[in-house]
């Protein structure tokens, strides 16, 4: 009976051709027989929210009904049930890929469309309270830019018709570097805007902090905790505006742009020469959480701009004259290359490991105890903490 199968009886052929992002995972199927197709996206970073903020039992009731509306969707492209159900054999199952394969995972990838950036960043979404929208933003997605430049505020407007918000258009509030990840805190209501930034300006000068980053470091700090303190200046190095420290600074300096900085530290673990950091910074200036860890001797792991200001002599590290000391990329040692499962090619494209992951807004009501805004870690991120054996509660 077998043998006599006729060609036309056999299942349906799957081709399977998926096109991955950090935000979302799309498959086209195509059923070579009857000739009908679907293209099905999943938004992966909407189901982890959902399955962070619901109930076993709602989380599954969710899964289904993807699963009912993937199966409708095949069966309208003429799939049928025999190519559901037939069994794999054992062990036919292809394994997960080691993690030398997949170095950097969350990324965004590269020439992403307009159309593709709005809907990672519609993905990212973590949180919306009548006018306020909160993202989780990626690494390396610059909030502002030249002109023509493919950054957040630039697609502000796509990302507020995507978001129902009609003509009430988003504007930003608070949000994490480009080079870093984390929190972006947007508004649609100007009034709600203008109440935020006052809040978060009567914060830093009571010396409250709002924002708390979690770092990768590369080398583990002296004190588990303390403040880092310094004046920071603008200086312009190898062609890039860089922030360099400056001594004991004078009025004149001050108004020339010199500016006092204030960081929080604490460090939350430590494994493998390197230490998990959670900072506050109390002031704002470019990349100074970046620069308060270089002068702890500790820079941020994937920071390829002020780490080369450390040198070591037999185990030592030191610090190199900040002006005189060009951006290059960060150079990890064997045994952390090692750890890390990396190549010195891809250590050379390390992501900064700095994560803006709680804010802190005012309630409704000026005595509301104020609210915890929260955005998880990115994927390489974690990543990271699994090579260094580095858990945090």
């Amino acid at each position: 009976m077998a043998a006599g199968r006729s060609r036309a009886e056999a299942p349906p052929t799957l081709a399977l051709s998926p096109a991955w992002s950090p935000f979302r995972l799309t498959f086209t199927l195509t059923n070579q027989r009857a000739g009908g197709s679907v293209r099905l996206r999943l938004w992966t970073h909407m189901r982890a929210v959902l399955t962070r903020k619901m109930d076993g039992r709602r989380v599954s009731g969710f899964v289904w009904l993807q699963r009912l509306a993937v199966h409708r969707a095949l069966k309208d492209a003429g799939f049928g049930t025999e190519a559901r159900n037939q069994n794999q054999p054992r062990g036919s199952r292809q394994r997960s890929r080691p993690l030398r394969d997949q170095p950097f995972p969350g990324l965004l990838p590269e020439n992403l469309s307009r159309e593709e950036l709005v809907d990672a960043l519609r993905a990212a979404v973590v949180d919306r309270k009548g006018p306020l929208v909160t993202l989780n933003k990626p690494q390396g997605l610059p909030v502002t830019g030249k002109p023509g430049e493919l950054t957040l505020l630039s697609v502000l407007p796509e990302l507020s018709q995507s978001l129902g918000l009609g003509e009430r258009e988003l504007q930003v509030v608070r949000a994490s570097g480009k080079e870093s990840s984390g929190l972006v805190l947007l508004s649609s209501c100007f009034q709600t805007t203008s109440r935020l930034q006052k809040f978060f300006i009567h914060a830093r000068r009571a010396q409250r902090p709002t924002a708390t980053y979690c770092a990768v470091t590369n080398g583990i700090p002296a004190a588990s905790e303390g403040k880092i303190q310094t004046a920071l200046k603008l200086e312009h190095i190898d062609g890039v505006n860089l922030s360099v420290p400056v001594k004991a600074p004078s009025r004149k300096d001050i108004l020339e742009g010199v500016k006092k900085t204030l960081s929080h530290f604490r460090v939350l673990a430590t494994g493998s020469g390197c230490a998990v950091v959670q900072l506050q910074p109390l002031t704002v200036f470019s990349s100074q959480l970046q620069v308060h860890m270089v002068l702890q001797l500790c820079p941020v792991l994937g920071d390829h701009t002020y780490s080369a200001r450390v040198g070591t002599v037999l185990g030592q590290r030191f610090l190199l004259p900040a002006e005189s000391t060009k951006p290059q990329t960060q150079v990890l040692d064997e045994a952390l290359l090692r750890c890390l499962q990396l190549t010195p090619s891809q250590a050379a494209q390390l992501p900064l490991h700095l994560h803006l992951h709680r804010l802190l807004i005012p309630g409704t009501r000026a005595r509301d105890t104020p609210i915890e805004l929260l955005a998880p870690l990115p994927p390489y991120f974690s990543r990271t903490l699994q090579c260094l054996g580095l858990r945090l509660q």
